[in-house]
């Protein structure tokens, strides 16, 4: 899992760099409208949109933009029809993705994955090709220079209801159910522990090696696709050492 911890930070700085530029803000717009059309504009009674909505302040949108998003989703403004899809497809060195859609347009979107496959070395598969292979999961990483030791924050998590901790080069990752976030990131809040991120995410349940050929075409796709309007978020079983990882993201 180290590869995909290491991706997975790389691509967290990256979104706070585009987020500078308003680049991330249309996405994250878009997850507050879906969540709030499917369940409801109140966050106290749709956990799906409190994520939806914390993860953009994350981001600092102005919550101005968040109000709106929110009422789109609720009908009470006009907005653009969004649906919620995910892609299952192959990626080169045959490793399996998932790539979740928001889109008010399927057929545009449909052509675009299949372009972006076809030109990076993929294929689209079949509903349940892939699915199988991955895990929900909460994430949380924490930088090694918050202000915690590894026990005592190992105590914390598994007192939260953490399934398990892992020490990365740069920070740990923890992992727990996805019912269980909630729980998590308020023990790191209650113990003033800073964190980059925590989210609902999937995780594979086994891994595919990927040489160094494959890996740039893997990573060149991922790039590629986390770039759509559309896209929302994409998740791969690949095994890419770390360095490697940090030469290509470089």
């Amino acid at each position: 899992m180290s590869g995909h911890s290491k991706w997975a930070s790389i691509k967290h700085k990256k979104g706070k760099e585009d987020a500078k530029r308003g680049q991330i803000f249309g996405k994250l717009s878009r997850a507050v409208t879906v969540a709030a059309k499917e369940k409801g504009g109140n966050p106290d009674l749709n956990p799906g949109l409190a994520q939806a909505i914390e993860k953009a302040k994350e981001f600092n949108m102005p919550a101005d933009n968040i109000k709106r998003a929110i009422q789109k989703g609720t009908g009470e403004i006009e907005g653009a029809t969004y649906e919620h899809m995910t892609y299952e497809a192959y990626g080169p060195g045959g490793v399996a993705m998932l790539v979740e859609i928001m889109t008010d347009n399927k057929n545009r979107t449909a052509a675009d994955m299949r372009h972006a496959f076809t030109k990076h070395g993929g294929k689209l598969g079949t509903t349940g090709s892939v699915a199988w292979m991955f895990e929900q999961k909460a994430v949380a990483l924490v930088p090694k220079d918050s202000n915690v030791d590894e026990d005592t924050l190992l105590t914390i998590v598994l007192d939260a209801g953490a399934e398990d901790m892992t020490a990365e080069d740069d920070h740990y990752e923890i992992i727990g159910a996805p019912q269980d976030l909630t729980n998590i990131k308020a023990a790191l809040e209650d113990n003033t522990v800073a964190y980059s991120s925590a989210e609902v995410t999937f995780l594979p349940k086994d891994t595919v090696k990927v040489e160094v050929n494959d890996a740039k075409k893997l990573l060149n796709l991922m790039d590629a696709l986390e770039e759509h309007e559309d896209v929302q978020n994409v998740y791969a079983n690949f095994d890419i050492p770390d360095e490697i990882i940090e030469e290509l993201a470089g």
